[in-house]
């Protein structure tokens, strides 16, 4: 199971009372929240492994050099040496710090690389899987990886983490039309305002995926946009060709890695924590109470 770790503390820091806070007046909403939903997806699916991935680098230099409005809005400090600030609330920024240390505690894998978003550690652990893999996720872009001959299937949290939307090839075709890899091109095409990413000027999502079924990909419709007898309409042909330098650089940012050189890590589920001394003191600290207790639980059972 592949934890997309920010997209669940996002979920829970909103999904959970701002007024659960630490002794000392810090709000842990997040970190009890994230705890909880951990708990959920142990007990309700049973990994053998467990990796929490991280972004390191939430907005990598080598998509921006390609596309400049990659995740330009959510900015709120450009950094020159090292990844740019990303604009989070003010309560929630504390909290990834406790987030880190307690998983860690914990002797949950936790894995981010530098110059990588948590969706490339993802798509290249689920790439050197040898068994199924669970990728939970707030975020659609991951659906790309789903993979039926491999049992790569995408659980997306409806209410939190207790109802979760099972998304595997049989799904995105009939919600999509679409295959895993053929997301990529659906995504680039409609585009993504919450990714900066602009994609082509009057092609949504329904467009994008007729296109898709019509000419089988990317590639197959940028030929169509040369080929004077395809069934493109003109407006269509025309904002294509415009688009040409876009598309040509897309597929490369929206295409999540797969050759992340990953640390070497124990990413088995597990049982004990790794140092309950510290994990005592976080607890005490934060005020964590029946969140963690109900992961050790789980944990132990």
């Amino acid at each position: 199971m592949l934890l997309d770790t920010a997209s669940l503390y996002f979920r829970a820091y909103f999904g959970v009372p701002d007024s659960v806070k630490a002794p000392d007046g810090t709000s842990v909403n997040a970190v009890r929240g994230l705890l909880d939903f951990i708990a959920r997806l142990v007990q309700d699916h049973r990994p053998d492994d467990l990796v929490a991935c991280m972004d390191a680098d939430w907005r990598p230099h080598w998509r921006v050099e390609l596309i400049p409005s990659y995740k330009a809005h959510r900015v709120a400090e450009e950094v020159e040496r090292g990844p740019d600030a990303e604009e989070i609330p003010d309560t929630l920024a504390p909290q990834v710090p406790v987030i880190e240390a307690v998983l860690d505690a914990l002797g949950i894998a936790r894995v981010g690389v530098q110059a990588y978003e948590a969706d490339d550690v993802i798509g290249t652990f689920a790439g050197r899987a040898t068994g199924p893999v669970d990728i939970v996720t707030g975020d659609r872009d991951l659906y790309q990886l789903v993979d039926d001959a491999r049992g790569i299937r995408v659980l997306y949290p409806l209410k939190g983490v207790g109802t979760l939307q099972l998304t595997d090839e049989a799904w995105l075709r009939e919600k999509y039309g679409v295959d895993g890899p053929g997301y990529v091109d659906l995504a680039l095409l409609r585009g993504d305002p919450s990714d900066g990413l602009p994609g082509v000027p009057g092609i949504g999502e329904k467009t994008a995926a007729k296109l898709l079924d019509a000419f089988g990909d990317l590639a197959g419709i940028m030929a169509a946009v040369d080929d004077p007898r395809s069934k493109l309409t003109p407006s269509q042909r025309k904002r294509l060709d415009e688009s040409r330098a876009y598309v040509a650089v897309a597929p490369k940012v929206v295409r999540v890695a797969g050759d992340v050189p990953l640390p070497d890590v124990d990413v088995a589920l597990p049982r004990e924590p790794r140092d309950p001394v510290a994990l005592e003191e976080l607890a005490e600290r934060w005020n964590l109470g029946g969140s963690l207790q109900r992961l050790l639980t789980t944990l132990q059972t």
